[in-house]
């Protein structure tokens, strides 16, 4: 009896051995990076903030046997509302079968990874502790939404088709009936000729909630480098039937390479919803890059910032900004 204990312990432990090497190493990339902000105004002085870089990005992944490539991702910030994770996702593809990736937590639509502002969401800075900002409405799928990237069908094109069930939270058996679709989008980006990037997406909404939503968010944007000019221009169109929310986000930014080291820009944004008043928004942005350390500055102007024309909704925001890359 006991022969045969031994035998099914060896037998145990060499499986333990064996399945062993099917785990990958992960690895861990971050950044060491502090930060200045102030806002201010005529209804207010908020002060200056300090702040340091608070994120880890843990990936991992190989080529499998038979020609798969997988990857894993899971990002970790102190400053998000889900904690521990901020981001997470695991993908597999080949150049023959495209890549599928399906994220458990911050996945986006095909239109909402597109509609990130060529000014570089300067509307963010204005949402504060005391700061009413205005809150941006896409069609974002986030958490257990998928991303597939079609296999290469022309140079310099990319096709992506995003799909999520959008099962809302604590909607009843009946509501789900009635009109629980399917959230699915396209987009697709072109580059084939030197310097010009053009990228176009739409994704149907069709939401269960308090009530059943049905709508689109499409989004483009384009950009050109000519020598060290850079010009680009973004839109997202938000549409929901039955709802508010329509909004309409439209920037510009023309930026200029002084040098490898010195770079500067300037760039718009508007922000339109449901017949309000426009927020406005404008801003320079400076870096310098020297032996491994960045210094980046931003100065923006804020008008309208909760769609409203009072003086609480005009503002002016600065920043300074220090990285370094070891």
């Amino acid at each position: 009896m006991n022969n045969f204990k031994k035998i099914g312990m060896t037998a145990l432990a060499a499986s333990l051995v064996s399945t062993s090497v099917f785990a990958g190493e992960i690895s861990v990339a971050g950044s060491a990076s502090m930060a200045m902000e102030n806002h201010s105004g005529e209804a207010l002085n908020q002060g200056t903030t300090i702040s340091m870089g608070n994120q880890l990005t843990f990936t991992g992944g190989g080529e499998l046997d038979n020609g798969l490539t997988v990857a894993l991702s899971f990002v970790i910030d102190s400053g998000d509302d889900t904690l521990p994770f901020d981001g997470q996702s695991v993908s597999i593809g080949s150049d023959t079968l495209g890549t599928l990736v399906v994220h458990g937590e911050g996945g986006a639509s095909a239109a909402s990874a597109l509609d990130t502002s060529a000014a570089g969401d300067m509307w963010d800075n204005f949402n504060s502790t005391a700061l009413a900002g205005v809150t941006i409405t896409d069609s974002s799928p986030g958490d257990n939404s998928v991303m597939y990237t079609l296999p290469s069908l022309l140079d310099g094109l990319a096709v992506n088709v995003s799909y999520n069930p959008q099962v809302a939270s604590g909607a009843t058996a009946a509501a789900a009936t009635a009109g629980n679709g399917a959230e699915i989008g396209y987009s697709a980006t072109y580059t084939g000729v030197e310097g010009l990037s053009v990228s176009y997406g739409v994704t149907d909404l069709d939401r269960v909630g308090s009530v059943i939503r049905k709508g689109d968010q499409t989004a483009w944007r384009a950009s050109y480098a000519y020598g060290p000019v850079t010009v680009a221009a973004t839109n997202s169109d938000y549409d929901s039937s039955g709802t508010t929310n329509d909004q309409e986000l439209s920037s510009m930014k023309i930026s200029y390479t002084v040098s490898d080291a010195i770079s500067i820009g300037y760039g718009v944004e508007d922000v339109s919803k449901n017949g309000s008043s426009d927020a406005e928004f404008e801003g320079f942005n400076a870096s310098y890059t020297a032996g491994g350390m960045t210094v980046s500055a931003a100065m923006q102007d804020g008008k309208n910032i909760d769609h409203g024309t009072d003086a609480a909704g005009q503002a002016d925001y600065w920043s300074l900004g220090l990285s370094f890359a070891f």
